[in-house]
């Protein structure tokens, strides 16, 4: 049976595999302590924990997945997360990319479309001990404009087009990191940039599949 420092290995091998793709060849020291802290199997449904250390992802209800281990791993390294940011998550799912984030961030803000998911997670995180993790459902394409300005965003489901309050909610200086295309057909993982002038750039990284990004 994988174990977690197996699926730390499996990790590592597609950064060097991907790394034509992302340009990052290994994910940060910082990034493998984070990954090393998070306990998958925490945050994947009971009849799922004997895959939780697989680097695939897994169904957690409602026709929703907790991501490939890999694809956390990498979306998170493409932020490039400073110890004094807050991140804009969409998409909270089971909350083990908010774990991950919590521990390379000042704060994480997770909005979720399913309210039993959004529920579950919030309850998973406070058990766990994650106090700077803060969860609510709702339709994640308006994003937090409360909490806004953001130093990152992550989407963790495929939007057709990206939203534009996302890109609002950005600070200068920023990063967003999100799948865009079709549900069913190509989908490439994109970081958006946005310059202290307020103008974005935008680059392809690597080809994805993801749930779709729904409307609340």
């Amino acid at each position: 049976m994988a174990t977690h420092k197996d699926l730390l290995e499996d990790i590592r091998r597609d950064f060097a595999d991907t790394a034509s793709w992302t340009g990052r060849a290994a994910p940060s020291p910082q990034l493998m302590a984070a990954l090393a802290a998070v306990d998958r199997a925490r945050f994947v449904p009971p009849s799922e924990i004997g895959y939780a250390y697989l680097n695939t992802p897994l169904p957690i209800g409602h026709r929703q997945t907790i991501s490939q281990p890999y694809i956390v791993a990498i979306m998170t390294d493409l932020l490039d997360l400073a110890p004094e940011d807050t991140v804009l998550e969409i998409g909270t799912g089971s909350g083990y990319q908010a774990a991950v984030l919590a521990r390379l961030a000042r704060h994480v803000y997770s909005i979720e479309v399913i309210p039993d998911l959004a529920a579950r997670a919030a309850e998973t995180l406070q058990r766990l001990g994650y106090p700077n993790v803060e969860v609510k459902s709702g339709d994640g394409r308006a994003g937090w404009p409360e909490k806004a300005p953001f130093d990152a965003v992550i989407v963790t489901a495929a939007a057709a087009e990206i939203p534009a309050a996302l890109v609002e909610q950005l600070k200068p200086g920023g990063r967003m990191v999100i799948p865009v295309g079709a549900p069913d057909g190509d989908q490439r993982l994109t970081v958006i940039e946005k310059s202290a002038s307020g103008e974005t750039r935008s680059r392809v990284v690597l080809p994805v599949a993801f749930v779709p990004l729904v409307k609340g």
